[in-house]
């Protein structure tokens, strides 16, 4: 009978019982410190992650087995090598998700773009910069073969962590820090902000104003640019900017405080259909003709389209073709294969708002 494989010892910790006589199990960082190496190391190599030194690599398999770790997933993976899983990270709270159209058309497209593979899809939720530290831990954890990750803030660390484990990952959406490396799939939102102004202007409208969307995130900093720049090509003020959080609420609360801002406002870009739903109602209960005294455009064309009377005109955000493209990505990936970011155009929607 040949030498145990490393496979094998992984394997084997996997069922034994711990005999490190310590009080508490095993942590990664105790196996890092006995194996002499960092975190991350030790990490990529109870996640498979081909990329290590064979040295560093036996001295953290020796390690996991005499300290009784139980990487439960890794030491399956290292035999099996078929991944089962994949993680949808969505750094928002559970209320957002569940209320966002846009976000529930990505969950649905990345779940066409697994159905005929044995992948299942694991949603994992937490706030932006808060939940940081418990996301890190589960994914470190080695509890899935690879992520999509959904809503990228600046203040969250998400990414950062997923660059340094070597976990494959795909962001939909430019990533805030493009340095990490991770490969994503975006839509040009530049170029949809510049349509919705440029539409505001065809129509004749002389003071725009806009709601804008989180300024920690890339889609709605590009939205507001491609806004601004139209602007003040056409050689009009941009100074009329309110920012909500692309929720309902938020956009009411912008549109009110735009309009306290600038009374004269005849057009206005609102940077998400659910905010710009709001904002439609906010101007019309204050007695405001849409679109005869003020003309919207909306950004998604989500179903919350629908709900203004008339439609909302708005720019496509097509987020179930985002999304699988993003997990073919993610596959190919998986697979072994080298993958590109991706930008998707996108197009003006006629409504009536506008």
């Amino acid at each position: 009978m040949g030498a145990p494989t490393d496979q094998d010892r992984l394997v084997r910790d996997e069922l034994a019982e711990p005999t490190n006589g310590r009080s508490r199990p095993p942590t990664l960082e105790d196996v890092a410190a006995r194996a002499g190496v960092s975190r991350a190391t030790a990490s990529r190599v109870v996640n498979a992650d081909p990329r290590v030194r064979p040295q560093a690599r036996d001295a953290v398999v020796t390690a996991v087995a005499e300290l009784g770790y139980r990487p439960n997933r890794a030491a399956r993976s290292l035999v099996v090598r078929e991944p089962d899983s994949v993680a949808v990270v969505v750094p928002e709270t559970e209320q957002r998700v569940f209320a966002d159209p846009v976000i529930m058309g990505m969950l649905r497209g990345i779940g066409a773009g697994l159905d005929d593979s044995p992948l299942q899809m694991v949603l994992v939720l937490g706030r932006a910069g808060r939940d940081t530290e418990r996301l890190e831990r589960w994914l470190r954890g080695g509890h899935t073969d690879g992520a999509i990750v959904l809503s990228a803030h600046l203040d969250d660390q998400i990414t950062g962590v997923l660059s340094d484990i070597g976990l494959p990952t795909v962001i939909i959406g430019r990533p805030p820090v493009p340095a990490q490396g991770l490969p994503y799939v975006d839509l040009d939102n530049v170029s949809g902000g510049r349509v919705a102004a440029q539409r505001l202007l065809d129509r004749g409208c002389t003071r725009i104003g806009t709601v804008a969307g989180p300024p920690d995130m890339a889609a709605s900093r590009d939205r507001l640019e491609g806004w601004r720049e139209t602007m003040l090509a056409a050689g009009l003020p941009a100074d009329a900017v309110e920012h909500g959080d692309f929720s309902s609420e938020s956009g009411r609360l912008a549109m009110r405080r735009l309009l306290a801002a600038h009374p004269d406002l005849d057009g206005v870009f609102v940077a998400s259909d659910l905010m710009a739903v709001a904002a439609v109602g906010e101007l019309q209960s204050r007695g405001h003709r849409v679109p005869e005294d003020v003309a919207v455009v909306g950004y998604d064309d989500s179903p919350a389209a629908e709900l203004t009377t008339p439609r909302l005109t708005t720019v496509a955000n097509p987020s179930e073709l985002l999304a699988t493209e993003a997990t073919r990505l993610l596959r190919d990936l998986l697979a072994g294969r080298q993958v590109d970011s991706a930008v998707l155009p996108t197009h003006l929607v006629e409504g009536g708002t506008a």
